[in-house]
């Protein structure tokens, strides 16, 4: 039987205890041992670095650099949405991710995805929680892109007005200023 994504990456952070290191020898190693049992290559080891970080495994050092210290392992409790949370998750967001709206009707897989991580101290309640469809799931992380940005922002618009958070309001029209002033997505309309 082949190795976990897991144990390779863990494995691989074992050879070099204590020492600051870059995902990408990660990636490179762990592809490369995945491959000698499996015809395909293995997805998302990004993921598997950061869940070990989140359980409290590997220290991250800064975005993308992570540390083994067999003497610093710390139990971290990680909570995923219990399933009555995520069935009312997704009932509120009809079964669709909210970047893209494709969901279960189109054949694609959601996930509930917790708004603020759970290794920033996000909770399992249901409004900290939004559907996404894998592939939107996966780039999450990187806010960078002004599109998938620009509908997390619609998002957030959308409840601080179901909340009357002015402060909120305010600042999420502001943001959408910003993207008007450089014609950054015009062809995603901005709710106000």
């Amino acid at each position: 039987m082949s190795k976990s994504i897991s144990v390779l990456v863990l494995e691989y952070f074992e050879m070099f205890p204590k020492k600051d290191i870059n995902h990408a020898p990660v990636v490179d190693w762990v592809t490369a041992e995945y491959l000698k049992e499996n015809p395909e290559p293995p997805r998302d080891i990004w993921r598997a670095i950061r869940k070990l970080h989140q359980e409290g495994i590997l220290i991250k050092v800064k975005k993308g650099v992570y540390r083994y210290d067999p003497d610093f392992i710390k139990e971290a409790i990680l909570l995923d949405f219990p399933a009555d949370i995520k069935e009312e998750i997704f009932k509120r967001d009809n079964y669709q991710c909210v970047v893209c709206g494709q969901g279960r009707k189109d054949g694609v897989e959601i996930c509930a995805d917790h708004i603020k991580p759970k290794d920033k101290n996000g909770d399992n309640s249901i409004e900290n929680g939004q559907t996404l469809c894998t592939k939107h799931n996966l780039i999450k992380k990187n806010y960078s892109q002004t599109e998938a940005g620009k509908k997390y922002f619609i998002k957030m618009y959308k409840i601080a007005v179901s909340n009357n958070d002015l402060n909120m309001i305010k600042f999420c029209k502001d943001v959408f200023d910003v993207y008007d002033k450089h014609n950054i997505d015009e062809h995603i309309k901005r709710p106000d």
